[in-house]
Order: structure tokens, then sequence, then C-alpha cells
């Protein structure tokens, strides 16, 4: 990234003093940040001293013990003179063997240094390694390489299934999940998305067991058991992922392909068929060419904590969603869109991710706008205002993680605080932006210049209000930036809800019956004549769980009424996808509706996600029907992963209140769904449920 000397609105709280009054570089890619101006307090290396060039990977796979080993190359310029430190992030998991770095020798050839290092506690999420340069290394400007020789346990960002957890039950798979922080219990890193680099990787495994990763290029030896990988476009530390198992893959495009265990395989094809082409030639046509070739997706069976993640050539999703059409369409769309924002242009640090989930949630929604009208996309996008403002609610309009620029205080997990803001409240403001435009086709054509300017580097939220003002130079002229009420450092810098909302109008043919419906169970008493009109097998999986959703709301209902509702609908719902039954069980548990329990024993039984599993065991422990939780629990508990085991202890034998505030890890996981809010709970478990739980959606979105 080029150097940045103008002051910013962003969350950058201080400029880091450089010897000499000199400035550092930045690094690879277009216009952004200068780095060194840009403090990531979740960061405890020096990466503003550096330039990382490149890094590669040799590993090898040992399922039998869960353990990674091989070495780290990492070739870096420095950026100033004196430097005697290199620090990168690492993680108490990783156990370092040794470190060493060529030196240039009098002969003309190099020799190998071993270097001195040592680990310091950072926070809970990782720690320090502080390695020492020798003198001989370190000319400004001139390249190095260190070789670091390690082996990771058990961290945050690799998670072993044994066969039991896969969805073929035959053999182990292992996938790592990166955002937000936790690639540095993977591999020693500047664990930023403000550094961008390339990489290569040689992964060794047993016979049998294929490997994937987020890369451009990749090569199979089969004599020697060696996958060899290449990422030729520059990627923060987050986006390198890794999976590896009993995959196998069927192309369904001209640069796409599906891949999955083979007893997922066939559905995964059949429910994504010739779509993928599709929506990147309409999103390409939106906000110009897909810089990154392929756009491959592999399906991971229902342990990945999160829905979907966007790393780069390889989109990891949970293979769960494969029941809901509506809810895959949705995801993967997402998840396409973060090729151009995101993976492309990159916030710089966590404390602005709606650059990245604000303008992808834009763009997911320009794109089903053109392939599925705007109709299609205006229920949508209702249905998760609903659970933005249900999120307000829970939360209070105080609350500073409703920030879009949010402040975090040193030790704070950046994973802790992902919520609906940063997708929503960001996409309200990239509207918002949209509609200062006058034309929705002039603001694509800005955020496709946006795009090609600041490709392959890493921005704050001044790199794009300034942008977005230079282009629109009438806009600058009459003020927009301070229109009273609506002040961009308002948008920035407000808690609370977003200070408007687009006009969703054009979705009220899909909405108006929803909420008519809604009203009519509203009633008392209920209008059955007149519900019976209804038919909510004619409805799209959307309008259900919006209904579904906001009946949850109305929360508690009278006996009466949710014996109607079951009487209803219930064997409806049954033949319906999980999204819809998730809804309708936790009402059916929010209510202590016994008839229908039996229902929640079967679902929990088969559905073993964190999506899924989480919802339902919060709120039958914030009510009457703990005892029943924990029976269940101890039925399933051997087919679900260890981590999500962990966090359902918690919840079914933790001895104190938890706040609405407290968020449940993964073990790592970053991303929103590894990370709900806590429905609140009652002093005992004897209370009537609290009616301001949070709904599934709330928090179940894509990364």
């Amino acid at each position: 990234m080029a150097e940045l000397q103008r002051p910013t609105l962003c969350c950058c709280r201080k400029v880091l003093p450089m010897p000499n009054g000199k400035s550092c570089e930045g690094s690879r890619g277009g216009p952004g940040v200068g780095r060194c101006s840009l403090v990531d307090i979740a960061s405890a290396s020096n990466f503003q001293c550096f330039q990382l060039r490149h890094f590669h990977l040799d590993l090898r796979l040992n399922f039998a013990v869960k353990e990674m080993t091989g070495w780290q190359v990492l070739e870096l310029v420095p950026l100033q003179p004196g430097l005697q430190t290199l620090i990168l992030d690492s993680h108490p998991s990783l156990l370092i063997h040794s470190i060493d770095c060529k030196v240039p020798g009098s002969t003309g050839q190099d020799s190998s240094l071993s270097l001195t290092y040592r680990v310091d506690p950072f926070t809970d999420y990782g720690s320090s390694l502080n390695i020492s340069l020798p003198a001989a290394i370190v000319r400004p400007h001139k390249a190095f390489q260190i070789t670091i020789r390690y082996t990771t346990t058990d961290g945050p960002a690799i998670w072993w299934l044994d066969s039991e957890l896969t969805c073929g039950q035959t053999r182990p798979l292992v996938f790592t999940q990166g955002h937000s922080v936790c690639n540095r219990s993977f591999f020693p890193c500047f664990d930023t998305p403000a550094v961008k680099s390339t990489y290569t990787a040689a992964v060794r495994v047993p016979e049998g067991v294929t490997v994937l990763m987020s890369a451009s290029r990749s090569v199979y030896s089969k004599q020697d058991r060696v996958f060899q990988f290449s990422m030729e476009y520059p990627v923060p530390t987050y986006l390198v992922a890794l999976v590896a198992g009993d995959l196998q893959h069927v192309d369904i495009g001209p640069r796409s392909r599906v891949w999955a265990e083979p007893c997922v395989l066939t559905c995964a094809v059949s429910q994504l068929g010739g779509s993928v082409e599709r929506w990147l030639a309409v999103a390409e046509g939106l906000f110009g060419p897909y810089v990154w070739e392929r756009y491959d997706i592999v399906f991971l069976p229902p342990s990945f904590p999160i829905v979907a993640m966007e790393n780069p050539c390889l989109t990891f999703i949970i293979s769960s969603i494969l029941e809901s059409r509506e809810f895959l369409l949705i995801d993967v769309i997402h998840e396409i869109a973060h090729g151009w924002f995101g993976n492309a242009v990159t916030n710089a640090t966590w404390e602005e991710m709606w650059l990245s989930e604000g303008l992808a949630t834009y763009a997911q929604r320009r794109i089903t706008t053109e392939a599925y009208g705007e109709a299609f996309t205006c229920l949508e996008t209702v249905f998760r205002l609903d659970a933005l403002h249900r999120q307000t609610r829970l939360l209070g309009d105080n609350n500073p993680v409703s920030k879009l620029q949010v402040k975090f205080e040193p030790g704070i997990n950046p994973s802790s605080l992902m919520n609906l803001f940063t997708y929503e409240k960001g996409f309200c403001f990239v509207s918002y932006l949209s509609q200062l435009c006058g034309d929705v086709k002039r603001f694509d054509s800005f955020l496709k210049a946006y795009i090609e300017q600041f490709k392959f580097s890493s921005v704050v939220a001044q790199d794009l209000l300034d942008f977005f003002l230079g282009f629109f130079p009438g806009l600058k002229e009459s003020c927009v930036a301070q229109k009273e009420g609506l002040e961009f450092e308002r948008w920035l810098t407000d808690c609370g809800p977003p200070l408007c909302e687009p006009d969703l109008s054009a979705g009220e043919v899909l909405t108006s019956p929803v909420q008519k419906l809604c009203d009519l169970w509203g009633e008392d008493p209920p209008d059955l004549e007149t519900i019976a009109t209804f038919d909510l097998s004619t409805w799209s999986t959307f309008q259900t769980v919006l209904f579904l959703d906001r009946l949850l709301d109305r929360s508690p209902l009278s006996h009466e009424v949710i014996g109607h509702l079951s009487r209803c609908y219930t064997s409806l719902l049954d033949g319906m996808n999980a999204e819809v039954q998730i809804r309708w069980l936790q009402i059916v548990v929010r209510n202590n509706f016994y008839p229908d329990l039996p229902r929640v024993r079967s679902f929990l039984h088969k559905h073993t996600s964190r999506m899924y599993t989480v919802p339902l065991y919060e709120d039958l422990c914030a009510g009457v029907m703990k005892c029943f939780a924990v029976e269940v629990f101890y039925q399933t508990q051997t087919r679900i992963h260890p981590n999500l085991r962990r966090t359902l202890q918690q919840i079914l034998f933790q001895q104190t209140t938890t706040t609405s505030s407290t968020m449940v890890s993964t073990g790592g996981s970053s991303s929103p769904q590894s990370l709900l809010p806590l429905a609140p709970g009652p002093p005992t478990p004897v209370e009537t449920p609290n009616t301001g739980t949070i709904a599934l959606r709330d928090v179940n979105v894509s990364a």
C-alpha cells in the first residue's frame, strides 16, 4: 500500500514514530492506508517495519496425533535502518522448534545462522514471537529470508474431525478457519488485515487424502503424496485456508467446481447447477472482472463453525445449508461478492470490518436484484433488517458494538464484536451513498472504479469516502458529508440503528401477506377461517421464516394460540427445511408447548451444527426445560465437535447468569455465528422464558 500522509476518520488512534522522521512503505498492492500510520491493537507484530513479499509453508499432516509439522519461510524487506527484532503474531498452541536465516558469505555463498527468539504473552487469543535479527541481514530495502520450524497442536484455527464427525463417517478430516485472528495458531505471521502477500505451500498427507487451499494454482504429486499450491495474488493472513479429507469434485462451470465428501457431492451439485457462473457474470457486469480466476466451493461437515467463509478461490460452506435453496443462494452470492469487497479490497483493521461486510452485503443485493428481481431482494433485506432491529432491542441503542467504527480495547478479541451492525448498518450506509448519487447505475460505476483503484490493498473508511467525493465532485461541492442528521461522521461513530434505511416498498408484494397473517394471529381470538385462506406451502422460505420470526417476537403466546398454530402448521413445517423448522421449534420452546417437544428432540438428534444447536439449547435453558436439554445433550454429545460441546456445556451447566453482551467462542473461530449472543438467562431455571432472547438469524450470517 502506498504511503498516506493525511489524517483519517478511521480507528487508527496514533501514529507510530519512525526513526529520523522517515515513513514506511506499504505492503503489496495499490493505494491504501499507509502502514506506518496504522495501529492494529489486535496484532502483537511490528508489521509497520517490514514488507512481507512472500511466504512459503511446507507441512506434513498427521491425522493420528492431530498435528501439522513443518516449516515456514518468510521473505521480508526492512523498511528502516537499525531494526534488531522481528515480532510475529503466534499462539501458545504453536510449538517453535528453531528459527534460522540465510546470511551472505564472503565467498558469495549464503550460510545458515540460527536465531535466538522468545515467546511473550500478548492476549488470550495469541502471543508474540520475538526474533533477534543479526545486523548482517538487516539492511533497509534489501530482502532476507528466515525459516521457522514448528508444530501445530490444539489451536483455534485448526479443526480436526474424527471420522464420526464427518458427513460420510468413513475418514477423518481437517480444516482451518482463520477469520479474524486465528491463523496465528496455524503459522507465525503478521496477523493483521493491513498486510497482504503472496504465498506458496507444500502439504504432505497420507494416501487417499485430498488437500485443498485458498490458492490460485495447485499440483499433486501422487508418487510423493504432496499437494503444492500457489496464491499469485496478495492476500491477508486470515484468508489463507486449508482443508484435507475424503473430498471429490464435479465441475459446475468454466471456472468453478464443487468439492465435498462423496455422500454430499450429488446434492451439492444439484442445488447449485449452473447458477454459480451466472452469478459471477452478473457480478462482473456490476463491479468489473473477477480477479481470482477460480471460484470453487467446498462443502464441509456440520462441525464447520460458521455458515460460509470467503477464502479466495475456494469458498468454505457448511453442508447443513444445502437443505434450504434460498439460504444457500444468498450465502454463496455473499461470498462471491467478497471476491471484490473484502478479498480484493480489505478493511485495514478489524475495527472497520463494515468496509468488507457492509459493502459485500450491498454487492450481494445488487447481484440478487439483477438475477432475481427487486421484490426478492427487498424480502431478504426486510428479513435481515428485522433481525438487526431485534439485536438493537437486545443490546440497547447506546451499545458501542453498534458503531461502524468500533474502538477496540487492548485484549479484546475482534471475533467477539462480530454482529449484524457490521453487515446491515454497513449496508444501510452504503445504500445511503448510492441514494446520494440519484442513480444506482452511477453508483455501480463508482464501485467498479473503487475496486480498480484499491485492488489488492487494505483501506480505511476515509479512503472510501474521499474516493466517493472525488468521483462525484458535485456531491462534494454540495457538502453531502455534512448533511444535518446524516453526516458521514455520525454514520461511522454513532451508536444505535442506521440513520436511515433504503426504500423496500418493492418487496411489499411478498412481505404484506406475511404481516397480514401475523396480525391475524395477534387478534383475540384469532380468526381461524380467514387464517385458513393463507397457504404457506406456496410461500418462499424467506416469507415463511419472516412470518415465524415475527411470531417469535410476540412470544409468549397464549396456550390457546400456540395450540391453534400447532394444529394449523406443524404437519406442513415438518416437511420444510431446517431454517424453517428451527424457528417453529424456538416458538415451541419459548412457549412451553410440551406436545411438540418430541420434535425438538428429533431435530437436535439430526442436526449437530452450531447454527442449529446453540439457539435451541439457549432457549431450553432460559426456560423450564433445562433437564430435557441436558438429557438430549448426553444422547447426542458424541456426534458433536469438542469445541461446540464445550460451548453447549457452558450453556447447560453455567452457574451464573450470562448477560446479553456475553459472546460464546467456538474455540477461536471468528465469524458471526461462531459468536452468538447468549440469551439473557433467568436467575433460576424455572422462571418463565425471557422474551428478549435472540432469534437464530439475528446473528447467523455468513462471514
